[in-house]
Formats: structure tokens, sequence, C-alpha cells
């Protein structure tokens, strides 16, 4: 039994990752000034950052179901006999949905959608995990089980330099959003049952870089655990936190460093950095 892993764009996996574990990817889409263009394929995250900092608009949408379909189709037409679609989380995206409809046209006995309740590396730890269960030969139920199992047990922590583009695009209320920018805080920010929530506030850079640093450490605990650095903009910081996270966590086997693509650095802005942590627990 064959099985084709399916995601979306915004799991960000670093360079490479998704053609060596066969995983397919549906982008999702992007409009600056108007100009449509697709996730990690027409707009990436340089020409984000120049767009944010010319302070043009920059709006992104899900997938349509009928992409999806197509690319299920083409997939089980390949040889695989069935098709888990691990997506980013339904509080932040129509793009679960868009992937369950496909599901109920194409067969929902043949493609599964998993729901991952997360994004960037908290999504993809969950989909590397499934891909590899699929090249073990697992049944269908137990690529999904792999992924919801992993999905659920990543921690996603990021500092942002401002929540006013989470703000703009409706992730966080602007109660949330003047708190975060009254006297110029850093604000701490964390994913919890799918949403993006406040986490803490602090006073400078190097403080919210600590700070992500020693709550990825008490994420991590005392065992294996895998971990992943983000950014957008910002690569020798990013290094500088694998770094130290390299340091802290002897558990590490190095982090993967990744940059985010245009949908979630639209919401983020430049000078965003992210920690997912998966720790490897006894099940």
């Amino acid at each position: 039994m064959s099985v084709a892993v399916f995601t979306d764009s915004t799991a960000y996996l670093p360079e490479g990752f998704a053609t060596r574990h066969g995983i397919h990817e549906v982008p999702l889409h992007v409009t600056v000034d108007g100009a449509g263009g697709l996730d990690g394929k027409d707009i990436g995250p340089s020409e984000l950052a120049a767009a944010l900092a010319e302070r043009r608009t920059v709006t992104t949408s899900r997938p349509t179901p009928a992409e999806f379909a197509t690319a299920y189709r083409q997939a089980l037409e390949a040889g695989a006999t069935a098709v888990v679609s691990i997506h980013l989380s339904r509080e932040l995206s129509g793009t679960w949905d868009a992937a369950r409809l496909a599901a109920l046209e194409v067969g929902p006995d043949r493609v599964r959608v998993v729901d991952s309740r997360s994004t960037a590396m908290g999504l993809g730890f969950a989909v590397l995990a499934a891909a590899k269960a699929a090249t073990r030969q697992a049944t269908p139920a137990e690529v999904e089980a792999v992924a919801t199992h992993t999905a659920t047990h990543t921690r996603t922590f990021f500092c942002l330099e401002t929540l006013e583009h989470l703000r703009r695009g409706g992730r966080i209320t602007p109660t949330a959003a003047l708190l975060g920018t009254a006297l110029s805080v850093k604000p701490l920010l964390h994913v919890e049952n799918g949403r993006i929530l406040p986490l803490e506030k602090v006073r400078t850079t190097s403080r919210a870089v600590a700070r992500l640093v020693d709550l990825a450490t008490e994420a991590a605990g005392q065992g294996p655990v895998e971990v992943a650095v983000h950014h957008l903009g910002s690569p020798q910081r990013a290094a500088e936190l694998a770094g130290r996270l390299d340091e802290r966590l002897p558990g590490c086997d190095g982090c993967v460093i990744s940059e985010v693509g245009a949908v979630v650095g639209a919401h983020t802005g430049p000078g965003v950095l992210g920690v997912v942590v998966l720790p490897h627990r006894p099940r």
C-alpha cells in the first residue's frame, strides 16, 4: 500500500526536505497590490519583505478545493492507494476546509485530511513524521494517527517586532495588538489549540531571544527533541538563536533553520523569530 502525503506551503520545510521525503505540496495564494501569485513559487521571502518595506498591500488566501482535488487525483492516478493531507490550523486559514471539501469530492475513503492545529514546522514536523510512516508502508489510518500525534506534541513560540501585521490580518484582536505595541515592548506569542495567542511582553530584542531559548528548553524536557528555528529576513539572528538552543538542549541533534514564506510572513512581518519544539516522549 502506498500513501501519498500532502501538505500546504505554510509547513516551511527546510530546502530539499519535501523532495527527499516524497511530500506533495499545494501552495496558498498571495496577492501584492492586486497581483496574485503562489506562496513559495511566485512570491518568496525576499519578495514579501520588499513589499512590506514599501508598505504595499499584501493579502493571502487558501488554495481552492479544485486545486486540492486535482492534486489528489494526480497522486492516485500515479499509483498511490490513499492520500493523507495535513494542513495549518483551521483557526488560522480556510485551507483545511478546502482540503476537506476536495476529499469529499475525490472520495473520503481514499483521502484523509488532518488539522495540525499549528503552522510552520509545528505543521512540518507532523508532515515529516507522516511521510516517514508512509515510507514504512504504514496504513492510511496509521499515517493519519502519526501526523495527529506529532502535531499535538509540538510547541511553537515566536517573537515579533510588532503585532500590527497580525492585527491587520485578523489573526489577533486589536486590543492585544495595542498591548503589544505599548511602550515599544517586544511581544512573545505561542500557538495554543490552533490559535495565535499573546504569551509575554519583554523590553528588548535580546531579552525576547533569551526568553525563546528558555521557553524552548522548558518545553523540550530532558529527553530527545527535534527543534526548528524560523525567521524572516534575519538569517544571522536565526543562526545565533539555533546555536544557543544547541547549547541548552543536549537531546537535540542540531536545529533546522527555515525562513518563513509569504503567507506566514505577511502576518508576522520582517524580523520575526520562531522556535518549534517536538519532544520525543514515550507514547
